[in-house]
C-alpha cells in the first residue's frame, strides 16, 4: 500500500522543481532541496523492488524511466538536427543516457534536466551492489559519497567527471532512501537523529554561507553544502516520515493533484523546462522586468498549463511503461458495483407443500 505521505514529498518537490526554474529564486533550493529529496524517495522505492525481485528489478526500473526520455527525444532530437546540432554516434545517448547526450544552444537549455535521468539511470544501475554493501556496512557505505565529495571539493582528482561528481552529490541521498526502507531511520533514537541533523545543517549551512556561488546562496552552486544541508533535511521528513497519511486524502482536490503529479512526475519533470525556456522571451516583449512578481506569477501558471496540456497527450505513456492501463487523467476512482437486488421469495400459500406432494 503506497505511503501517502511520500506521495505527497514527491508532489511537493516537483512543484518546487518547476517554481524554481521559472523564477529562479535560490531561496527554494535551501526550504526544499528537491532533487536530494526525490532521490531518497527513488532509492527508498529501488530497494523495496530489489528486494521484491532481486536483480531483474534493475530492467523493470529502466522499462519504467526510459520511454518518456525517448517521447521527448522523439521531438525534439530531429529539430536541434533541423538547427544546427551535429549527427555523430553519441546521439544514440538519446536513448540511454549513460552520459549527457549531445544537443545545440537551445535544446542545452530546453533538455537541461536530463541530468537527472543520468544521474538515476546510473544509480540504479549500481543499486544491486550498493543495496548488498550497505545492508553489511551501513555507515561506511553512506558515508562514502560525501566523503568523495569532499575529495573533489579538495581538487585531490585532476579531473572530475559530472557523473562522478554528482555520485557525491546526490548518491548520499540514494542511500538514505535504502535506510528509510530498511527502517533504520525509523527506529533511530530521537536523541541521536535529532543531534545529527543539526550538526550536518550547521556544517552545511556555515559552507553554504562561506562559499557563495555566482547566484549566491543557491544551493545547486554550492555542492557540499548542497549534500550535508540535503541530508540533514531528508533526515528530518524522511526519517519521522509516518506509516501513512489519511489526511492527505481528506481534501479531494489535494489528493487527485498528489495522485496525477506521481503517476506523470517524469512527463511533468521532462516537459517542464522547454516551456521555461520557450516563455521567457516574453518577459521583454510585454515590458516585464525578470523579477517582476506580476510576470513571474503568470509564467509559473502558464507553464503548468502548458505542462498539463502535454501530459494530457503523452503522460500515458508512463502508464505503459508500468504496465498500467492507460489513463489520460490518472487517479480516477473506479466505479461502485451497482448492487444486485436481492431476489424476494415468492409467498408461500398455507398447504402448498402438502399439495404438491398428493401431485406426486
Amino acid at each position: 500500500m503506497r505511503n501517502r505521505y511520500l506521495d505527497l514529498l514527491r508532489f511537493l518537490a516537483i512543484v518546487r522543481v518547476v517554481v524554481y526554474h521559472v523564477t529562479g529564486l535560490a531561496s527554494l533550493t535551501l526550504v526544499f532541496p528537491a532533487m536530494s529529496v526525490m532521490f531518497a524517495l527513488a532509492g527508498s522505492l529501488m530497494a523495496a523492488s530489489l528486494d521484491r525481485s532481486g536483480v531483474p528489478a534493475v530492467g523493470r526500473r529502466l522499462r519504467r524511466l526510459l520511454p518518456s526520455l525517448w517521447v521527448v527525444a522523439a521531438v525534439f532530437v530531429p529539430a536541434m538536427l533541423l538547427t544546427g546540432l551535429v549527427f555523430t554516434p553519441r546521439v544514440v545517448l538519446w536513448l540511454f543516457p549513460v552520459a549527457d547526450p549531445p544537443a545545440n544552444y537551445w535544446g542545452g537549455l530546453a533538455l537541461s534536466p536530463i541530468w537527472y535521468l543520468r544521474d538515476y539511470l546510473w544509480f540504479v544501475l549500481v543499486s544491486p551492489v550498493a543495496l548488498w554493501l550497505f545492508r553489511r556496512a551501513p555507515l561506511p557505505t553512506l558515508a562514502a559519497p560525501y566523503l568523495l565529495l569532499i575529495a573533489i571539493e579538495a581538487d585531490l582528482f585532476t579531473t572530475t567527471s559530472a557523473v562522478l561528481q554528482h555520485f557525491g552529490l546526490y548518491f548520499g541521498a540514494w542511500l538514505l532512501g535504502f535506510a528509510h526502507h530498511d527502517g533504520l531511520l525509523r527506529r533511530l533514537a530521537g536523541r541521536v537523529l535529532v543531534p545529527a541533523a543539526l550538526l550536518l545543517a550547521g556544517v552545511g549551512a556555515g559552507w553554504i554561507l562561506t562559499h557563495p556561488g555566482p547566484r549566491g546562496y543557491d544551493l545547486n552552486d554550492i555542492p557540499l553544502g548542497n549534500a550535508l544541508w540535503s541530508a540533514a533535511f531528508i533526515l528530518v521528513v524522511i526519517g519521522r516520515a509516518p506509516a501513512t497519511a489519511a489526511w492527505v486524502d481528506r481534501n479531494l482536490i489535494v489528493s487527485r493533484l498528489v495522485t496525477i503529479v506521481n503517476r506523470r512526475a517524469l512527463t511533468v519533470y521532462l516537459w517542464h523546462m522547454p516551456f521555461v525556456v520557450a516563455l521567457t522571451p516574453l518577459v521583454g516583449l510585454v515590458g516585464w522586468s525578470p523579477r517582476d512578481p506580476w510576470g513571474l506569477a503568470i509564467r509559473v501558471v502558464l507553464v503548468f498549463l502548458l505542462v498539463g496540456v502535454v501530459t494530457l497527450l503523452v503522460g500515458w505513456v508512463e502508464d505503459v511503461a508500468a504496465r498500467r492501463r492507460p489513463e489520460l487523467v490518472p487517479g480516477r476512482r473506479p466505479a461502485r458495483p451497482v448492487p444486485a437486488t436481492p431476489v424476494v421469495p415468492a409467498p408461500r400459500t398455507p398447504g402448498a407443500d402438502t399439495v404438491e406432494i398428493r401431485a406426486r
